[in-house]
């Protein structure tokens, strides 16, 4: 499968959720009830979540399937990948979880590209329902420093898009209104970012620590992380795994492991990552490439 524009979320037995974005995907999975809600860029697009939500079906049979719009119908879904706040955006995803007895026993979410960061806000804002298990494909949980290649139907937005985060990504105008500007990160202008990034520099306590945010993604069963070792999309691709590149420089990078956020745990990963929660898995290939056979035997075992 080949993936490029939106993402999925999954309930504890199984229920997929899709939160609108412009490369990402969710997908959430319920205790004793399998559920599947979709939306993104296309929320009802057979060649990407429609394939996903087909697959997963085939795999775990009996699979309940709730396609879920941000916003009145597709046209808006895929215009708010792009242009809504992402603080509004999860804000709305949480309301609805909360409102679905199907998930009160928990889920697992299951989030592709930028759909993964976001996913990862509901779980340290909303924990309730339980989120058990968060699997992020190609997330980009440091953000991003560059869009070098921007697949699928929209390639003329990203044009725009690059234009607008080359000329002025911590205006207010720009992070309000470019989802993508919410999760830039520039090395080179760091005060800039921790003081006036929307979303990313929130979720990742770079302006103080929110002990409530770091409590909840505690509570985390599992955090999988997949990177796709020849990705063309994401840059730095070591954001795929909670690194990024060092400050004041956009040539060497660190790990997670060897960051600030890491060492100072200011997310809670270290002691995560010290109780065997935190899972790291690389693929070939680009961005959000692979084959079924390899999605089955390394995913679905976290969904079951």
């Amino acid at each position: 499968f080949i993936f490029s524009e939106e993402f999925l979320i999954l309930p504890t037995t199984s229920c997929f959720m899709h939160l609108k974005d412009f490369i990402g995907n969710k997908i959430l999975n319920k205790i004793n009830e399998i559920c599947v809600c979709l939306s993104g860029d296309s929320c009802c697009n057979p060649l990407s979540m429609g394939a996903i939500k087909k697959m997963v079906e085939e795999e775990i049979p009996g699979i309940y399937v709730l396609s879920l719009m941000i916003g009145k119908n597709v046209i808006q879904d895929t215009e708010n990948g792009f242009f809504m706040d992402v603080n509004e955006q999860v804000a709305m995803v949480c309301g609805q979880l909360a409102q679905d007895p199907k998930l009160k026993g928990g889920y697992n979410a299951m989030g592709f590209s930028q759909g993964a960061q976001f996913l990862r806000a509901v779980a340290q804002r909303c924990p309730s329902p339980p989120m058990k298990t968060l699997i992020s494909v190609g997330g980009q949980h440091q953000g991003v420093y560059g869009l070098p290649r921007c697949p699928g139907e929209s390639s003329h937005i990203c044009d725009m898009i690059r234009k607008a985060l080359n000329s002025g990504a911590y205006t207010d105008m720009v992070q309000k209104h470019l989802v993508q500007a919410q999760y830039w990160h520039d090395p080179f202008n760091d005060d800039l970012y921790k003081k006036h990034s929307l979303f990313l520099a929130d979720i990742n306590q770079e302006r103080a620590v929110n002990e409530t945010y770091k409590k909840n993604l505690q509570l985390l069963d599992k955090f999988v992380m997949v990177k796709f070792l020849q990705d063309t999309v994401v840059d730095p691709v070591d954001s795929e795994w909670f690194g990024f590149l060092k400050t004041g420089q956009a040539k060497e990078t660190e790990t997670l492991q060897e960051s600030v956020l890491y060492k100072e745990d200011r997310l809670g990963l270290a002691a995560m990552d010290k109780a065997g929660k935190l899972v790291f898995l690389a693929t070939e290939g680009d961005h959000l490439q692979f084959t079924r056979e390899w999605f089955t035997a390394k995913l679905l075992p976290y969904l079951r």
